[in-house]
Order: structure tokens, then C-alpha cells, then sequence
């Protein structure tokens, strides 16, 4: 079957304003522009849903019931409604290299063999200086690195994915952290973690 190359994209927000325009803003400066922009706000309490909801543009939808159900609770709604078969994911306090998506998509499209593809990240003061980088040594990670944690790991918030991968590997809704170390250990167990680092 052939894949669809459109890119749904889950943004899940709470309490996120100071942040929250610039992060969607990256998602629009994106050199690839075939994507759906889910935002789904976890019951912010400040003008974060607000900002969410001003934007407009068909390929927004942005979601909220007023409850805070957390993070992995959160994620796992974004897999179930995405209508593409690659979801891709970013945190509400993060900005994008404009052409991730292409380069991760480039990945997935060639390699049907690969789940998920996932990048380094350089991390910025508030306000916006860079203090610090991370990224792997190569472009697949062990068993152990991933385990030991070691190198820069799979970066949760930079990762494209299948979204047939996402639906048999849902995120434990018990854990409120280390939601995506616990998937990528189960994965990992399950012989079912076929994972790209560019």
C-alpha cells in the first residue's frame, strides 16, 4: 500500500503562551507544507488556548475539553485522531529547523523498514541563546545506548513516526514523566523499535 505523505502534526499545549505562537509559527515556516496542525490544549488555565484558536488556517484544528489529563494521555488522542499515516510531534516550547520535515520524511518514505525518525536538538536560553547541543554519534541507536542513556537518545519532541507504529504502541497514561523512555523500553522489549537519528 502506498503512503500517504501527508504529515499530521500534534502540538499538545498547557499553559504554554509565552511560547506557544513562535512554536506554531515553525510548524508554518516548514519547507514541506502538506500537514495538518493538531493543537490540543491540555487545560490551560492561562491565554494559551486563546492564541491556539486565533489561528487561522484549514489545516489547524485545535481541540479542548478543559480537563488536564497530562501529557501521555494527550499524545495518545493525537494518534487516534490524525488522519495521516505519519504523525509528527513537537512540545509546545520548541522550534523547528524549516526543513525537519522534509528531512525526516525523506527518511521514511525510502526506508519502509524504519518506524520512527528522530534528530538532535540545541537548547536555548529564554531568550533564544543558544547554551548547549546534543546530538548522536550515528545514525541508529542500541539496545543500551538507548537503555544506559547514553548519547542524546531518541529525542521525544523531534520525532516522525507511523502512525500504524503510534496505535500498537500507545504511551502509558499512569506516568506523568519519562512517558517516552518507558515507550521506547517496552518497544525496545517487544522487538519493535526500528528507529533513524539524523
Amino acid at each position: 500500500m502506498a503512503l500517504n505523505t501527508a504529515i499530521s502534526f500534534g502540538l499538545p499545549f498547557y499553559n504554554a503562551e509565552k511560547y506557544l505562537l513562535e512554536s506554531i509559527q515553525s510548524v508554518f515556516a516548514q519547507t514541506y507544507q502538506d500537514w495538518e496542525l493538531i493543537l490540543m490544549d491540555d487545560g490551560s488555565s492561562d491565554r494559551s488556548l486563546e492564541i491556539a484558536q486565533s489561528i487561522n488556517d484549514p489545516r489547524v484544528s485545535v481541540y479542548s475539553d478543559g480537563r488536564n489529563k497530562k501529557l501521555a494521555s494527550r499524545l495518545n488522542e493525537i494518534n487516534r485522531i490524525a488522519k495521516y499515516d505519519l504523525i509528527a510531534r513537537m512540545d509546545a516550547d520548541d522550534l523547528m529547523s524549516p526543513d525537519r520535515l522534509e528531512k525526516q520524511l525523506k527518511v521514511l518514505t525510502e526506508n519502509e523498514d524504519i518506524d520512527l525518525v528522530s534528530s538532535g536538538l540545541v537548547s536555548m536560553t529564554n531568550d533564544k541563546k543558544p547554551y548547549g547541543m546534543r546530538w548522536h554519534t550515528s545514525t541508529t541507536v542500541s539496545r543500551d545506548e538507548v537503555l544506559n542513556k547514553q548519547g542524546c537518545g531518541v529525542v521525544h519532541a523531534a520525532i516522525l513516526g507511523r502512525k500504524a507504529w503510534f496505535l500498537r504502541n500507545p504511551y502509558n497514561e499512569s506516568l506523568r514523566i519519562a512517558q517516552d523512555f518507558e515507550l521506547w523500553a517496552r518497544c525496545i522489549y517487544n522487538n519493535d523499535f526500528s528507529v533513524h537519528l539524523l
